[in-house]
């Protein structure tokens, strides 16, 4: 009859603690943007400066958030941004870098 005692979780979408962590929403969302930005614009040739870029920062901030993150739902936001970030970073990198064309 464990389970009896144990809070119900399920209608919280961050915080399974019930406590406000604005520092890490914040984090998540930007995360999340970047690492969606960076992937999509990865697909595009032309576009690796903003690939690269939105991905380098979206890996930063996603790092820094696994470092400060208190909740398992928010963890596993930055995971899928982090992804998305490394994978638009890499493509971004693999089709001109962070400076291509731009410098030299």
């Amino acid at each position: 009859m464990a389970q009896t005692l144990r809070p119900n979780t399920a209608g919280s979408l961050f915080a399974t603690d019930h406590k406000p962590h604005p520092l890490q929403h914040t984090l998540v969302a930007v995360t999340v943007i970047l690492g969606v930005t960076a992937f999509v614009s990865a697909m595009f040739h032309s576009l690796h400066l903003l690939s690269s870029w939105a991905g380098l920062i979206g890996i930063v901030t996603g790092a820094y958030g696994q470092f400060v993150s208190e909740t398992t739902r928010e963890r596993f936001a930055l995971i899928v941004g982090l992804g998305a970030s490394a994978v638009g970073f890499l493509l971004g990198m693999a089709h001109g870098g962070l400076f291509g064309g731009v410098i030299g």
